[in-house]
């Protein structure tokens, strides 16, 4: 394996950098972006149950809700306002839903630009190898044999060695973004699904008399 690294010229480098970053992010998200993690099952109707039979919940309750999972702090900062109608909370429900969608997005573009990114320098490592390759060949002679073949050896390892980092970095970059959509569907969901609930049971009735 080194030995291709070194074959492949100092391009090399910044390709297994490109490597490396990528699949630290894909781990690191692939982990993150788990939706028992993010949108817990049943977490509104065990909020909405709970509001119905004890009548309100706690600060401080909502305020450890909020805390644990992006959907439990979208859901807890609606409740947390629902003293002031369901504008009000619909409107701070989208706030954190934003929040939220834009920490479960973060490193997600730099997976997209290590995608675009791999294959120019293996684009670029091609072009550097066949420049070296006739750099061996003189009035139609070949001058150095040796030179040559590292040349064709560079153009070759580093168009492979950008594919390889390439494809696998689009491909999560795009299963991560349907992801992403998806879990913002799912807030969407539940908060719109907690406001149609406050109307069918009156919970805001409730709360303000």
């Amino acid at each position: 394996m080194w030995e291709l690294v070194k074959a492949g010229g100092w391009l090399m480098t910044p390709i297994v950098v490109c490597s490396i970053l990528a699949l630290v992010i894909i781990i690191e998200r692939s982990h993150t972006l788990q939706f028992n993690k993010i949108a817990p099952n049943r977490l509104r109707e065990q909020l909405i149950t709970r509001l119905r039979e004890n009548g309100d919940i706690g600060r401080t309750q909502l305020m450890n809700v909020k805390e644990k999972t992006p959907l439990g702090d979208i859901l807890a900062t609606g409740l947390l306002y629902r003293q002031y109608g369901l504008d009000s909370m619909t409107m701070h429900m989208q706030n954190r839903a934003s929040v939220q969608v834009h920490q479960l997005e973060k490193n997600i573009n730099m997976l997209g630009t290590i995608g675009a990114i791999a294959p120019l320098l293996g684009l670029l490592g091609t072009v550097l190898g066949i420049i070296s390759s006739f750099l061996a060949i003189t009035d139609g002679a070949m001058q150095d044999p040796t030179m040559l073949a590292a040349g064709v050896s560079q153009a070759l390892i580093t168009t492979a060695a950008g594919m390889i980092v390439a494809i696998p970095a689009l491909v999560a970059y795009r299963y991560f973004q349907r992801r992403i959509i998806d879990i913002n569907a799912q807030f969407e969901t539940q908060a719109g699904l907690m406001i149609q609930e406050f109307y069918d049971y009156q919970l805001l009735d409730n709360i303000n008399s």
